[in-house]
């Protein structure tokens, strides 16, 4: 019995001994439960700061938007009150008073009529006006002027008044009895600094000439001349033609001058040699073009427009044909002429313009580049 008690008493001892082992052995079961809740709120931790992070970075960007919404709101009210308080300034003659008591405001009618006391004053223009007198575009200069005024109106410079009192003796010689004044020039080259007025004066004198019936070839942007568009070697000229720019010169010139062009006929009948289309190619099957013995310029024109291998060869030829036009006076005005003598070597076709223009900003202007130049020239 004794034996039996023993061996049951070393039995539950040994059992006990073997569970508590395997307590102390076995990982606490809390440290694994800890270690996973720890975890998790680190990661709910992270993504809370990642949201209030975000949040707050589109709580910036918003702000940041309102803040623009808010300033281009002022701008535009400032803009609108301005307009208004300009509008109601020009129903109160007391305050149209420029340089020694002078008008600020010039009444005269007209770029024909102004003299020289309307010089140093301002002249109103509608700009539905200007869009229909110059159609090919008004140039930068003119529009920035317009947009940080507020309103449409030029200063008349006496250098302006002076330009377009030349050409006017260039055409009338019974203006040149008595006159004292400089040698009329037919071609003057306009040079100053960028944004001194150059283009302005440019586009007064093409309004003007355009108010007084002349055929004018126009070009605000001469830089288009020669930047886009295809370039092709003429083998038989050597030179580049660029069809895609002939036929937007041509499509600008037929603009305004549609009723005169025709009214004139074509003198030369010879036929027009085609060149390579703007991305077609060579014509297949004829390389000329005929001239019909009752064509009109303004057929010419169209011709060029409509038909890219004939469009280097009609310009060419339009600048022959403006040469012989006697009934009226033809200007040329070319505006950013200083761009077309970059790179200077290359030499375009539809750049051989009447009169030695062509040398002129080719060998003249292109070792020049501080300056700005817009050339005009009477065929």
């Amino acid at each position: 019995m004794l034996l039996r008690a023993l061996r049951r008493a070393t039995t539950t001892t040994a059992a006990a001994s073997a569970a508590a082992s395997s307590t102390l052995t076995k990982p606490p079961h809390f440290h694994l439960s800890t270690s996973r809740l720890f975890s998790a709120n680190t990661t709910k931790a992270n993504l809370t700061k990642a949201k209030k992070s975000k949040s707050k970075s589109d709580g910036k960007d918003r702000a940041e938007e309102l803040q623009v919404t808010d300033t281009e709101f002022f701008v535009k009210q400032d803009e609108e009150l301005r307009r208004r308080q300009l509008a109601e300034d020009e129903n109160n003659p007391a305050l149209d008073v420029g340089p020694n008591g002078r008008p600020l405001f010039t009444s005269t009618s007209s770029i024909s009529l102004l003299s020289k006391k309307d010089a140093c004053s301002y002249m109103k223009f509608s700009v539905e006006e200007l869009n229909k007198v110059l159609p090919e575009g008004l140039p930068m200069g003119m529009v920035k002027e317009f947009e940080e005024s507020s309103r449409s109106a030029l200063l008349i410079r006496q250098s302006f008044l002076d330009l377009r009192d030349n050409f006017r003796r260039a055409v009338d010689p019974s203006l040149l009895v008595g006159s004292k004044g400089s040698k009329v020039r037919k071609q003057i080259v306009l040079d100053g600094p960028v944004s001194c007025g150059k283009s302005i004066a440019l586009a007064l004198l093409v309004h003007w000439a355009r108010e007084e019936g002349w055929l004018v070839l126009y070009v605000p942007s001469g830089q288009e001349w020669t930047h886009g568009g295809f370039f092709y070697k003429n083998p038989q000229t050597g030179l580049w033609d660029t069809p895609v720019q002939a036929a937007n010169i041509l499509q600008d010139f037929s603009k305004y001058n549609e009723s005169l062009l025709k009214k004139l006929k074509c003198n030369t009948l010879d036929p027009i040699p085609l060149g390579e289309g703007a991305g077609v190619g060579w014509p297949k099957g004829i390389d000329k073009m005929q001239i019909s013995e009752d064509s009109t310029l303004y057929d010419l024109v169209q011709a060029g427009i409509n038909n890219s291998h004939a469009a280097v060869g009609v310009l060419v030829r339009l600048r022959k044909e403006l040469s012989d036009v006697k009934d009226i006076p033809v200007l040329i005005a070319i505006d950013q002429v200083r761009k077309l003598s970059l790179p200077h070597y290359i030499f375009f076709s539809v750049l051989d313009l009447p009169q030695g223009l062509f040398f002129l900003y080719a060998n003249s202007l292109a070792s020049i580049t501080l300056i700005d130049y817009c050339c005009i020239s009477t065929v």
